[in-house]
């Protein structure tokens, strides 16, 4: 049942972030009592602390309005997705966190301890411990 809520939660968190990253720079000032994308108050006292002034000209820009969108697009994409491999995405969560992890029988072993499993994992099968110094 946590798999499945976390995939839940997963998508809704996915949509939320989509849907903002993709209208909030293109939202027009006083919508929703929203200020302009590239006038926003944070974005100006961040630079007049930092003394770059053209970063506002720059968040303001067409390309960096675009560039959000497209994260914003990006995010709802794989929401989407998710939303259509929900099954394999909590089968895989499932298997991660059941008793004993993915290799519940111990089936992959190194090559070390497979014929030695006496060794410690940093020994190698042709030392000893007389001949480590030569």
């Amino acid at each position: 049942m946590s798999a499945k809520l976390s995939v839940i939660f997963y998508i809704i968190l996915c949509l939320d972030i989509g849907i903002v990253l993709t209208l909030l720079p293109w939202v027009p000032q006083g919508t929703l009592g929203l200020s302009d994308w590239g006038n926003n108050y944070f974005l100006l006292y961040a630079a007049r602390k930092t003394g770059m002034h053209a970063l506002q000209t720059v968040v303001a820009s067409g390309w960096i309005r675009g560039a959000v969108t497209g994260v914003g697009l990006l995010n709802i994409g794989i929401a989407f997705w998710e939303i259509f491999h929900f099954r394999q995405t909590v089968q895989a969560l499932q298997a991660d966190t059941e008793p004993g992890g993915p290799f519940k029988d111990n089936a992959v072993r190194t090559p070390a301890t497979a014929t030695h499993p006496d060794l410690s994992h940093n020994e190698r099968t042709n030392d000893s411990r007389n001949h480590a110094g030569q």
